[in-house]
């Protein structure tokens, strides 16, 4: 398959089901922060962006949802298959997306980079969906807050190592801040701006 084929295929067989089925895992695991919830649909996006990234973005992407991608994925056909299956438009301002991509393995910048909202209105921030190589496996962190219950552990493999630093100054903005979904082949964990984590 040539890389221009690429950019007409992949997307959901069924689209109007299959967001739906996806947006209520994505709910759900917003809802409880740390769960990992397993996407029972498929996307198939140009490399290197992975699978469960790739159906977020069919799900939550349209014309007006701005889009920002790491070096890798802008230099790929992902920009081009972002457009043509969602409508959403590439921005290279970080600050001015709604949701940013990164493929596993790629740098991830400060989150103060990129939109935080404001006071008044806190949900005018970006989404982080950022793949690491898989969800348990590495570090444990406890995470605390709204929508869990007596704290919960995680273990992302291949966080950066600073990660805790980031998440810990995204919380000293709270309301504003941005919200983080993991992902790793077809699935996704999610962290909203409210979720404390900890070393175990």
């Amino acid at each position: 398959m040539t890389p221009q084929s690429q950019i007409y295929t992949g997307a959901f067989a069924d689209p109007v089901f299959e967001a739906q089925a996806v947006f209520r895992i994505l709910m759900d695991c917003f809802a409880r922060p740390g769960t990992i919830g397993r996407l029972s649909t498929a996307a198939a996006p140009p490399a290197p962006l992975g699978e469960a990234s790739g159906a977020i973005a069919l799900t939550l992407c349209d014309h007006d949802t701005p889009v920002w991608l790491s070096p890798a994925l802008s230099k790929s056909s992902v920009p081009t298959w972002i457009a043509f299956h969602t409508g959403a438009g590439v921005t290279e301002t970080k600050d001015e997306a709604r949701f940013a991509f990164f493929e596993k393995g790629a740098t991830v910048p400060g989150f103060d980079q990129f939109a935080l909202g404001t006071q008044e209105y806190p949900d005018r921030s970006t989404t982080l969906v950022v793949e690491v190589e898989a969800l348990e496996g590495g570090q444990p962190l406890i995470g605390r807050g709204p929508g869990i219950k007596n704290g919960i552990v995680i273990a992302p493999k291949s966080l950066p190592g600073v990660f805790l630093d980031l998440w810990a100054a995204n919380r000293a903005v709270f309301p504003r801040g941005i919200d983080l979904v993991l992902t790793a082949r077809e699935a996704v964990l999610c962290l909203p701006r409210t979720t404390k984590l900890e070393r175990e």
